[in-house]
């Protein structure tokens, strides 16, 4: 039976001290180490877990070499009268170094696994870097930081070797339960060792209990605070700014391409085209503020953002930008009505209109009585919603969407539309948009501009776009199916050679000229006149013989081959579309069939 319980309370407090002292310092350290990508980073990782595979003697041998009587920090402390080997103290510095290790890397994997985009948007939401990690870092890595403290607390309990070098084993005063264990081996007696170690396991075990009954109960009760929420102005109301206008005008050494970039936008929403990699989203992040160019500047209403011959680079929080992207980046630990308020100010905060402004906001965007839900209590359509009006808080001088509709189906789409350019309608802002969908970008954006491998190859109105895209690309990345190689055969008249045919043009043809192309849904298809059967006398007719098909709900595609008929679905020239009324008119009449390609819609092209 044991009398003698001063292990146990010597065990917990050098295993708290320890817990408390690594929690603070590696969640510290591992914060400024998931951002930072210098050249030291692996050394200093290297030294950060060196004590999780060093043996415990040769770290407790390191230890009393430091704080020993001649030792740096030992001889430093005898100055102030202050020993601290051979005290519990001395075990609380062993087990904080041999533990440190897996609260290190507990933080860092907590870290890591924030989404980066949520951080992203909570800078641009107005948070300082304080701010972010107390309301948005520390509750999301709060799990993972749990249990590397509990990992922590009870390797420190089990703490022996280090321990028993710099401490020693004085009963009563540095006896810890490990080298109670250890002693009461040595001395024969297997009931004391038994003791210790159900005691020590049954501490253990319930320390982990105890954190997985939290981390349950968080998980299922997770219910809003109770402070007042922020006051949410009216997301209809007019900005602060009556005319906006942005300049950017940035390079940046992509891994592939130089992004260089010369943009004025005003209060028409500007459509971003290009392919995938072009450059699209960063171009979006550097003007949020994610991203730093190499030079150049963004000027938004006089104000620089960004200026590298002036040194100006606003952090994302004074930039009062909106961005919504594919994800939406709602905070999952936060209710619908907390992320809508998350960026506001303390003074907001108190406002005493506070849930009358909330559930005003949710209805205008048809979510009343959603306040108190989760993310992932949404549906995405709900989310894309809450993203809208978060960003639409802040009465943000420019609104950034990346491709916000592309996680949606296509009834949702086409309701997110409509609500979007009714936002865009009552709330003038300068909006950059970035799309692969040409139908989108045109429903909703004003302006296009298009993008390749860094470089702006063409803008203006979406219409002047569509009806003379000048270039290969631009015409591909408008929808244009149908392009060919072409040459010149004189001022007006031109070989199409994929389609093996002459075409004449209206429009003289440029010098530059090295390919032709035609829009799908401008192909004209009629029954020939029987005079007509052998040779189409009209300007730009030919015969075409129907090679495929591909059907939509309400359109189809057919595949035409030119002049002779098809020999297999692959051996066409041509797409047509058509609507679903339109087919079943032309559907019984035989092939061949007269293909007309107007003049005035041929697509005059060069290469890039």
């Amino acid at each position: 039976m044991l009398t003698d319980w001063s292990p146990l309370w010597i065990s917990l407090r050098v295993s708290g001290l320890a817990t408390l002292v690594t929690l603070v310092l590696g969640t510290g350290i591992a914060y400024r180490m998931v951002g930072y990508r210098g050249r030291w980073r692996s050394l200093i990782d290297g030294f950060c877990l060196a004590p999780l595979v060093l043996p415990p003697t040769v770290v407790g041998f390191l230890l009393l070499q430091l704080f020993g009587t001649y030792g740096p920090v030992g001889a430093l402390l005898r100055r102030f009268q202050v020993d601290i080997i051979f005290t519990w103290y001395a075990g609380a510095i062993a087990a904080t170094v041999i533990t440190f290790p897996l609260m290190y890397r507990s933080a860092l994997g907590a870290f890591e696994q924030i989404d980066a985009n949520l951080l992203a948007v909570a800078r641009t939401l107005g948070l300082s870097e304080g701010q972010l990690f107390l309301q948005v870092v520390l509750p999301l890595a709060l799990p993972g930081l749990l249990a590397g403290a509990i990992l922590t607390f009870a390797r420190g309990l089990g703490e022996f070797g280090a321990t028993l070098m710099l401490a020693g084993n004085i009963p009563g005063l540095t006896t810890t339960i490990p080298i109670a264990i250890y002693a009461a081996v040595e001395a024969g007696d297997s009931q004391e060792a038994w003791v210790w170690s159900v005691v020590i396991l049954a501490i253990s075990c319930l320390a982990i209990g105890v954190a997985n009954l939290w981390q349950f109960s968080r998980k299922g009760q997770l219910s809003p605070p109770s402070q007042t929420l922020a006051y949410l102005p009216d997301i209809t109301q007019s900005a602060e700014v009556a005319t906006s206008h942005l300049i950017v005008n940035i390079q940046k050494q992509l891994p592939n391409f130089l992004l260089q970039v010369n943009l004025q936008a005003g209060d028409q929403p500007i459509a971003i085209l290009g392919e995938s990699g072009s450059g699209k989203s960063m171009l979006l992040k550097c003007i949020a503020g994610m991203e730093t160019p190499d030079t150049g500047q963004i000027i938004l209403n006089g104000r620089a953002l960004f200026d590298s011959d002036r040194r100006i680079n606003q952090p994302s929080r004074d930039r009062h930008i909106g961005i919504v992207g594919q994800t939406y980046a709602l905070f999952p630990h936060l209710t619908v009505a907390q992320n809508l308020t998350l960026g506001l100010t303390q003074k907001q905060r108190r406002s005493p209109a506070t849930v009358q402004q909330v559930a005003a906001t949710l209805k205008q965007i048809n979510l009343s009585g959603f306040g108190d839900r989760y993310p992932h209590q949404l549906s995405g359509g709900q989310q894309q919603r809450v993203a809208l009006a978060r960003a639409f808080m802040q009465h943000p001088q420019i609104l950034l969407l990346d491709e916000p509709f592309s996680a949606l189906d296509t009834h949702l789409r086409h309701q997110m539309e409509r609500e979007l350019k009714h936002l865009l309608g009552t709330y003038p802002s300068i909006t950059l948009m970035v799309t692969h969908n040409i139908d989108e970008a045109y429903r909703l954006c004003p302006q296009l501009l298009v993008l390749e491998q860094g470089r702006a190859i063409a803008a203006g109105p979406k219409q002047h776009l569509l009806d003379q895209p000048q270039t290969v690309t631009v015409a591909q990345l408008t929808g244009c199916k149908n392009i060919s190689l072409a040459t010149a055969v004189s001022s007006h008249t031109l070989r199409a050679i994929a389609w093996d045919c002459l075409l004449e043009t209206a429009e003289p043809i440029p010098p530059d000229l090295t390919h032709v192309g035609f829009r799908a849904h401008h192909i004209k298809i009629q029954s020939p006149h029987p005079a007509e059967v052998r040779s189409p006398t009209a300007a730009n007719s030919f015969l075409g013989w129907l090679a495929a098909t591909s059907e939509t709900p309400h359109r189809i595609t057919l595949y035409l081959k030119l002049n002779t008929p098809a020999n297999s679905p692959m051996d066409y020239h041509l797409q047509a579309e058509l609507l679903k009324e339109n087919w079943l008119a032309l559907q019984p009449t035989d092939p061949p069939w007269c293909i007309i390609l107007d003049s005035q819609k041929l697509l005059l092209l060069r290469s890039p």
